[in-house]
């Protein structure tokens, strides 16, 4: 409430037109950019086959997501969200991932979400270590995954369903859900990605919800044979499709374009990502917030210790 929310702030210091945009095109389906990048195939599969000699499992979801992170570090326009027609800057980098349970029944496939938060100066290793651990755990068909648990149980009550995201709504609307929602639900983050290559399918232009404030949907579809023009005129190379779905009104097409540029030649030179960025850049000074937050780690891992001992 009044540009504070528990998830981010207000901007009102960017460009008139970018501010002006949400009362023109309200909701974010309304404003969804479509576009499918071509990634080349070959470096990436190469160096996750180095990485896998090495003991690391990387995946090709895991460089999508550590890509997308370093590109917002560098374009952190590109982690903004609209809310109640307002601009906001987000707090945190989050990436939902949805995985395919291990199926009790082939005929009925569930599946789970997985919501994962990251610092802007994350690297490769530790955003696959997080991918790798949260997916483990999220596709156990006998384990706990908080939002299906929570769907599963809720909907057996059809109006209180109704009445519950009713009133989600409107304190999300004004900023006022508690942060404990805030941290779970996997439809408030940076980006939401899906591999459809994982079922058999090429890539798709996945729709951005209206609830929660999801600015860009990424899809991983099937690998494809694509003619590809060099010195020599044409050839054909092995290209992983991505499904980009943006909502135009955080920030202006220059800035999207910069930030996909970056986010494409970070995925075919994968070991700049070993590294953290000399540099990272801001739309709103977090530091004093991430004090706090830090602070509440320290004392809350502090309580757990001293459980543990008793």
């Amino acid at each position: 409430m009044f540009g504070r929310r528990s998830d981010g702030r207000r901007l009102d210091h960017i460009d008139p037109i970018v501010q002006f945009m949400p009362y023109v095109m309200p909701t974010r389906n309304d404003a969804m950019n479509m576009i499918t990048e071509y990634v080349d195939y070959d470096p990436i599969a190469d160096y996750i086959k180095k990485r896998s000699k090495e003991g690391v499992k990387v995946s090709f979801t895991a460089l999508v997501v550590a890509a997308y992170t370093r590109a917002i570090a560098e374009y952190p326009a590109l982690n903004r969200f609209i809310m109640n027609k307002q601009v906001f800057a987000r707090n945190t980098i989050n990436a939902s991932l949805t995985v395919l349970r291990n199926a009790k029944d082939k005929n009925n496939l569930d599946e789970a979400l997985i919501k994962m938060t990251f610092k802007p100066d994350a690297t490769i290793d530790e955003v696959a270590e997080q991918i790798n651990r949260l997916t483990a755990d999220a596709v156990d068909a006998d384990a706990d995954n908080g939002t299906a648990d929570f769907a599963g149980k809720i909907i057996k009550f059809r109006l209180l369903v109704q009445l519950v995201v009713a009133l989600a709504r409107l304190m999300d609307r004004y900023g006022i859900l508690p942060k404990a929602l805030y941290d779970i639900s996997p439809f408030h983050c940076s980006m939401f990605i899906t591999n459809v290559a994982s079922i058999g399918l090429s890539t798709i232009y996945h729709h951005l919800y209206n609830f929660g404030n999801t600015s860009i949907f990424i899809s991983l579809g099937k690998f494809e044979r694509k003619a590809v023009p060099s010195h020599d005129g044409a050839q054909f190379k092995t290209v992983i499709p991505l499904g980009v779905v943006t909502d135009e009104r955080i920030c202006g097409g220059a800035n999207y374009a910069q930030g996909l540029m970056y986010f494409k030649k970070l995925l075919l030179h994968p070991e700049l990502l070993e590294t953290r960025p000399e540099h990272i850049n801001y739309d709103y000074d977090f530091s004093d917030w991430q004090k706090k937050q830090d602070a509440k780690a320290a004392k809350k891992a502090a309580k757990l210790a001293a459980k543990a001992k008793k």
